[in-house]
């Protein structure tokens, strides 16, 4: 009976223990990395807070398993309509963070502070969701994706103005994971991809040239899938994408510029922009089999490590936890990824399901490129660990969004 009520609250019992056990692991790295030899007012107790929001995010969590699946569905579009709001103040009255210097993604109203695009990533899920769920057909053209990639591409796009270029490619993972299990065809994604991976490979003319090349023989072989216009419009999109390259890398700040050289080599400048990427992969790759201990790391203890609360929470747990650490994480990381699936898998109904699977490609990219950048296999972005990195309305919206899943899957 106990068992029972337990399943009634929490929806998928795997998923929400391991979602409470990776919480609690980040609030005691997240201790860990404040455990300093000269203490410092950035790191000083916050452990306590992020608890603190833990234990707020399970109340939000069984509030929001209360509430029937049909609100969910039908709050989606006015939740977006006022994400998009809350984005558009943020650019206009918004503040940074102490670990994001010049960013604008903060609302403060004196009692609160939080960061209006987290709340955004969730309404995103549920509005797009809503509308692929009331489309009589799987969108099969490129012409049917217009509204998807507008749906996503408005809070992106504000999101990008703050500058938050991490927190922006988690919407481009909701996108396409959406698309995806709406039954788009992965050539028709790849084409929708396709401006992107030009503008990104036109900083090599030769390159660019041959992946155009590329691009136009495509298009020939799926030239029956597609109308005349929208071969038109794929060329003409790349096209442009090669042309701004330019004036769009000379636009960029130095910092941002800085950061994606170092990507491409971090010893360019090692003390600088190269600085977080260096000590990130020395705290790691000195961690060994089974690390140095908790609260032990020297590289955090001594401060060398940037961001250890935050983005590079990683790091600490490489260099204190160790190989088996980091393999332990990364293993129940899977493990959420795989629950969330499954229920996508058994949804009856494709709102719920594109809803869970939303939420996957969110979390993937969160979890990919944050990972990525403290190895050194992704440019450095300010882009959380969910459940891991300090963060408070971030810890609470992923709580909110495992609330929401939960809610909609078909058992509950």
């Amino acid at each position: 009976m106990i068992g029972n009520l337990f399943q009634r609250w929490v929806g998928d019992p795997a998923l929400f223990l391991a979602v409470l056990l990776m919480t609690a692991f980040g609030v005691a790295m997240i201790y860990s990395a404040g455990v300093l030899n000269i203490p410092s007012p950035v790191t000083e107790g916050v452990w306590i807070r992020q608890a603190q929001w833990a234990a707020i995010a399970l109340v939000s969590f069984t509030i929001i398993r209360m509430i029937g699946p049909r609100w969910i569905e039908w709050i989606a579009v006015p939740a977006y309509v006022v994400s998009v709001f809350l984005l558009v103040i943020t650019l206009i009255v918004g503040t940074g963070s102490g670990t994001a210097a010049g960013v604008k993604s903060f609302l403060d109203l004196g009692f609160l502070r939080f960061q209006p695009s987290e709340f955004a990533k969730l309404a995103t899920i549920l509005a797009l969701a809503r509308y692929l769920g009331t489309r009589p057909e799987d969108p099969a053209t490129l012409r049917a994706l217009v509204n998807p990639a507008a749906i996503v591409g408005v809070p992106l796009v504000l999101v990008i103005l703050q500058p938050d270029l991490g927190t922006a490619l988690s919407f481009v993972g909701i996108l396409f994971a959406a698309l995806f299990w709406a039954g788009t065809p992965v050539g028709l994604m790849a084409l929708l991809l396709s401006p992107g991976i030009s503008l990104v490979l036109s900083f090599d003319p030769r390159i660019w040239a041959a992946s155009f090349v590329f691009l136009v023989g495509a298009l020939y072989l799926y030239r029956y899938r597609l109308f005349l216009v929208e071969s038109l419009s794929v060329v003409l999109a790349n096209l442009a994408a090669g042309t701004i390259s330019t004036p769009l890398w000379n636009s960029l700040a130095d910092y941002q510029q800085n950061r994606i050289l170092v990507y491409l080599d971090p010893s360019v400048d090692p003390r600088g922009a190269g600085y977080h990427v260096v000590q990130s992969m020395v705290a790691i790759g000195s961690g060994g089999p089974t690390g140095k201990g908790f609260t032990a790391g020297t590289q955090k203890r001594f401060d060398f490590l940037p961001e250890q609360h935050t983005d590079f929470i990683f790091s600490v747990i490489g260099e204190e936890l160790g190989y088996l650490g980091t393999i332990l994480t990364l293993s129940l990381f899977a493990f959420i990824l795989y629950r969330l699936v499954r229920m996508a898998e058994g949804e009856d109904d494709l709102f719920a399901g594109l809803v869970t699977f939303g939420i996957f490609g969110a979390w993937l990219v969160h979890i990919f490129v944050n990972i990525g950048m403290t190895v050194g296999m992704v440019p450095v972005t300010g882009i959380p660990l969910p459940f891991v990195s300090y963060g408070g309305t971030f810890l609470l919206m992923s709580w909110v969004a495992i609330a929401v899943a939960a809610r909609l899957a078909s058992d509950a």
